[in-house]
């Protein structure tokens, strides 16, 4: 069964802060209204650029979903 892209992401929580993937996961854990059900590029992309948050970046989020893809590809 797939994970939510949350649940793959919180994986990185605890590591080095240096790592941008990192730092997203933490920001991500911290954020209540985070859409933590859903697995779908759209939703989160669309969430995440209207958030003011420093840790919450395109970038990081697209290195995160590269690695979320190839985890669970069919």
């Amino acid at each position: 069964m797939k994970k939510s892209f949350y649940h793959f992401a919180l994986t990185y929580r605890g590591g080095e802060w240096s790592d941008e993937k990192v730092r997203f996961a933490e920001s991500m854990f911290l954020d209540h209204a985070f859409p933590k059900m859903s697995d779908s590029f759209e939703e989160l992309t669309n969430y995440i650029e209207f958030q003011s948050d420093e840790y919450l970046t395109i970038g990081a989020f697209d290195q995160l979903w590269d690695l979320y893809e190839s985890k669970f590809s069919i």
